[in-house]
């Protein structure tokens, strides 16, 4: 899949760029556009929306909607460089930027008299175009942080052509949520909505500013609830849609047909032509909502922190773990003096409920802790051993110098063959990342066609357990192999964390 994000420059309509991702041929695209040129909560609007279709179609709702949802206009100065006279978008790895190459801007000469042939070191001023929505009468806009990210200026420009400097109050690039304010009273405010009460199939109208044109609606239905794992954002809990989403339209609206705001339009699946193909994602408004809540009462987003590792449970872990099913979340692995690890959760640990809440899947659970309040107390119910037991545990704040837990998923793991190991000692230990203490033996080669590397097995992990069994030295290793025989459940440290991998 390639990460495209929407950088429309000038006298060039919505270029892309593409980040490899893994899926051939597609690509998540911002639905942005960019071109270069020389301690208050929001009040819910009460208003009764409208009914929904009608004979007239959703034209009630849209008129009532389209107020609420402006055009915002950035810009940001950009620093030239010699072998690129426009850098490439924030966030593309090193990599991916040859590929831009050079691009000629209006600051080049390269005719026939030209004493320069290579791009003028000049600074460039970037300006970029998305959508927002306005949540309070006093002046309050829900947008995306990619929209005003690093922008000097932003500027908003209501359904009357009013256009009013905005300031940015904050944003959470961790959800990709930026929260404006405009000076003034009065303002209409959209209608916001319960995203939880959302089902697939449910109508969809998407509003914003497209390529800049002016105001624009789409329709379509709601496609698909609680996507994830898209590499977009760090915590992804998207609305998907159907509803045509295009450059410009980021920031926008999604709302249902009784006109309620239910998401924040970000992105679009895109095959190669960064259009629309009919898949959209949204933040949903429930999130959008409480991140806001948090930015306008703390000036930023505080998060709450469990301190564990987690991953999906697969078909080979729950048959070498003796799971009844594969409910829940496993917990790979324990963070020390963490809140966690202080109330007695332990590796291993089949997390079934978070506050009576039943667990999904890893994402349902980072994102449910990850908007919980620090400090607050999470009851936890878990399997261990084929028993279920209640935990209590007091949240912490999520350590700014550490990422949070990330999923880990193993699958075939049936035989040894082509792995080859070593005992591990403190040197490689260091190397690794590993802490000193730790034991086990360290995978030095392994064949790409071996089960185990199809198990997510890698060169530099240190193999710890063996079906529980823990293993110091090659000798035992070997042994708990041939003892496990071909359904084994390898304990793995993989700099410094460790993970379960399995059939």
């Amino acid at each position: 899949m390639n990460l495209q994000r929407f950088t429309g420059k000038s006298k060039i309509l919505a270029g892309t760029m593409a980040v490899l991702l893994g899926m051939a041929g597609w690509g998540v695209a911002r639905a942005s556009q960019k071109f270069f040129t020389p301690g208050v909560h929001i009040s819910m609007n009460l208003a009764d929306p409208a009914e929904g279709p009608s004979k007239t179609g959703f034209a009630p709702v849209v008129k009532s909607v389209l107020p609420d949802v402006v055009n915002i206009s950035t810009s940001k100065v950009v620093k030239a460089s010699a072998q690129n006279q426009f850098d490439a978008p924030d966030g593309m790895p090193p990599f991916f930027q040859q590929f831009f190459g050079q691009q000629f801007g209006p600051n080049q000469n390269f005719g026939p008299n030209s004493e320069n042939r290579g791009p003028r070191q000049r600074d460039q001023r970037e300006d970029s175009l998305g959508s927002g929505v306005i949540v309070s009468p006093d002046g309050y806009i829900l947008t995306n942080n990619h929209v005003v990210e690093g922008a000097t200026d932003v500027r908003v420009t209501l359904s009357d052509k009013r256009q009013l400097k905005a300031k940015v109050v904050g944003t959470d690039p961790k959800t990709d949520i930026a929260v404006l304010k405009v000076e003034g009273s009065g303002f209409p405010a959209i209608t916001i909505g319960d995203s939880s009460k959302l089902q697939v199939g449910d109508y969809a109208l998407a509003v914003g500013d497209p390529f800049g044109v002016g105001q624009t609606v789409t329709m379509g239905i709601i496609s698909a609830l609680n996507r994830g794992n898209l590499g977009i954002e760090d915590y992804e809990d998207f609305i998907q849609t159907d509803a045509p989403i295009n450059p410009g339209n980021s920031g926008g609206a999604l709302v249902n047909d009784r006109g309620e705001l239910v998401g924040i339009n970000t992105a679009i699946l895109s095959h190669g032509s960064g259009g629309n193909e009919g898949i959209g994602f949204a933040i949903p408004v429930n999130m959008a909502r409480s991140v806001m809540n948090q930015i306008l009462d703390h000036g930023k987003v505080n998060r709450a922190y469990l301190g564990i590792m987690v991953q999906d449970i697969t078909p080979g872990i729950s048959k070498a773990m003796n799971l009844k099913d594969m409910k829940g979340v496993l917990v790979g692995d324990v963070s020390p003096n963490g809140p966690a690890s202080r109330s007695g959760v332990q590796r291993g640990d089949v997390i079934l409920e978070v506050n009576g809440k039943a667990m999904e899947d890893s994402r349902e659970l980072r994102n449910s802790i990850s908007m919980m309040d620090p400090d607050s107390t999470v009851k936890l119910k878990l399997m261990r051993n084929g028993n279920s037991t209640d935990v209590s545990v007091k949240l912490g704040d999520l350590p700014s110098d550490k990422e949070q837990a990330k999923t880990e998923e193993g699958s075939s793991d049936k035989a040894l063959d082509g792995v080859t190991v070593e005992n591990l000692d403190a040197q490689s230990a260091r190397q690794l990342g590993v802490p000193a203490a730790t034991t086990g033996v360290v995978v030095t080669d392994i064949n790409p066609t071996s089960p185990l590397a199809s198990a997510g097995l890698r060169r530099g992990d240190v193999i710890q357990e063996v079906n529980h069994q823990p293993v110091r030295n090659v000798t035992q290793f070997e042994e708990a192999m041939r003892k496990a025989g071909s359904n084994p459940l390898l304990l793995v440290n993989r700099q410094g964390s460790t993970l379960f991998l399995a059939e």
